[in-house]
């Protein structure tokens, strides 16, 4: 994917890599709140929050991209995210190590993602930002959650809200 517009990313950390989403797709960023467990056959999916009364799904994206998990510190936040999938469009919390801030990225700063050597699937990636002498992974937060998983969390949210 070329891109052609300057474009705002939110970046954050996962397991000491840079990794980011388009601000476009980011909705909010919350302090780690308590997170209330569903019984769930997905084990990313760390349970629920509610959020201004709306109940939001939770998933933890070290164990989403089958990196270890960590225990909770002070930086650990929850990004609120949509992520499409057809016509549907979800709200979902995304667990991260901590987040950085956001980012002005130009053109020329960006790159589309390499076809192989990268510990993610290339198809989660938008593209790649250089950015303060660092690479950030850009992801594409449509493609991070598969058709079936965002339809296997809303039925168990929603089973769990019951």
């Amino acid at each position: 994917m070329e891109q052609t517009a300057p474009m705002q990313i939110l970046r954050f950390s996962l397991a000491e890599q840079s990794y980011a989403f388009d601000v476009l797709k980011t909705r909010e960023v919350l302090s780690l709140v308590r997170i209330t467990p569903l019984p769930s056959s997905l084990d990313f999916l760390s349970g629920v929050i509610n959020l201004r009364g709306s109940v939001i799904p939770v998933v933890d994206l070290r164990l989403k991209f089958g990196m270890p998990a960590a225990e909770s510190t002070v930086d650990t936040s929850i990004v609120i995210l949509e992520a499409a999938s057809g016509t549907e469009t979800t709200v979902i919390g995304t667990v991260v190590d901590m987040v950085k801030g956001v980012s002005n990225c130009d053109p020329g700063e960006l790159e589309p993602p390499p076809r192989f050597g990268m510990p993610l699937n290339s198809a989660l990636i938008q593209s790649i930002a250089k950015k303060d002498n660092e690479f950030v992974v850009v992801l594409d937060s449509d493609k991070v959650f598969s058709e079936s998983e965002l339809w296997n969390i809303q039925t168990q949210v929603g089973a769990g809200a019951d």
